[in-house]
């Protein structure tokens, strides 16, 4: 087994095609076909399904896809590293941002960056906590923001910002900054809401408890985009972080108020993996975010947060 025949099992289970695997490889056809053979008599299994459609990975095809690609991209990550750059942080760095920080941090980070560490290839991932925490866990992330997660065994969790959570709705509404929402008015309406098993449903299940609050759902969504897109369409009101809201409120495209009765908030951290060296470019990264961060309440752009430190 050599990396030859691990990027051709990639590169074929990407595209779905030996033609266009040996383009992008700047291989000739056979060659691809020659490495995958090779491949699956080392391994004594099929590692693709021929069919009309194109290239298939099977179960252990899929598997070894997985692993394969996981391999190249840490020796990826070392040649970033090693290569001589006198005074220079080089390497390869994913950091994952939550879906609803990604338009507040995103571009700053990436500006600062290249800016006073070209050397350093960011790699950004955005989704939801709990996909967040996955891809740590399983190595595809170096570092991430989460939320309402404490230090464990596998995970250092250094917590950064608490923030309060808002409801939503359409301009007409009228809902302002200074009036919080009793949570009770809030459910009074038809409601919007994160997917269950989703962490800000948790949050908003559990304060409908406290309040004795029996609310509505009229749809459901893995998404905050189209949760914004539910509200303008007269689907009901919402409930996510100020974070992830200031710029349609500001735009005047959505009206939104801290909900109250009770005060709902979430915690957000800076995780990273216990185990293992950390790398320089990794530290740099993890020092940048967590600057952009206080940089952005400090200056009053994230809404209702507050250091972690005041409590």
């Amino acid at each position: 087994m050599d990396l030859k025949q691990l990027k051709a099992l990639v590169t074929v289970a990407e595209v779905g095609s030996v033609t266009r695997a040996a383009e992008l490889l700047h291989l000739v056809q056979p060659a691809v076909t020659r490495q995958i053979r090779t491949l699956e008599e080392e391994l004594g299994v099929a590692l693709f399904d021929r069919t009309r459609q194109g290239m298939r990975p099977t179960e252990a095809g899929t598997a070894m896809v997985e692993r394969a690609r996981r391999a190249l991209n840490e020796l990826e990550r070392a040649r970033a590293e090693v290569q001589p750059a006198p005074g220079a942080v080089t390497g390869i760095v994913t950091a994952g941002l939550l879906e609803s920080t990604s338009d507040l941090l995103a571009e700053p980070l990436v500006s600062t960056l290249a800016k006073e560490h070209p050397g350093v290839d960011l790699r950004l991932m955005t989704g939801y906590s709990g996909h967040l925490q996955r891809w740590l866990d399983d190595g595809d992330l170096d570092l991430t923001l989460l939320y309402d997660l404490d230090s464990t065994p596998s995970l250092n969790a250094r917590p950064l910002v608490r923030e309060r959570l808002w409801v939503v709705a359409p301009p007409a509404a009228g809902l302002r900054a200074d009036r919080p929402v009793p949570f009770t008015e809030a459910a009074a309406r038809p409601l919007v809401m994160p997917a269950s098993g989703h962490g800000l449903r948790a949050l908003i299940d559990g304060a409908a408890g406290r309040a004795r609050a029996a609310m509505e759902v009229s749809a459901q969504t893995n998404s905050m985009r189209v949760q914004k897109q539910l509200v303008l369409g007269g689907h009901g009101w919402t409930v996510l972080p100020g974070v992830g809201i200031a710029e349609d409120v500001a735009r005047g495209t959505l009206s939104a108020a801290p909900l109250c009765e009770p005060e709902v908030w979430r915690s957000i951290v800076l995780a990273t993996p216990r185990a293992g060296r950390t790398p320089p470019a990794v530290q740099v990264v993890a020092r940048e975010l967590v600057r952009q961060i206080e940089s952005a309440v400090g200056r009053g752009s994230w809404p209702s947060a507050r250091p972690a430190h005041t409590g």
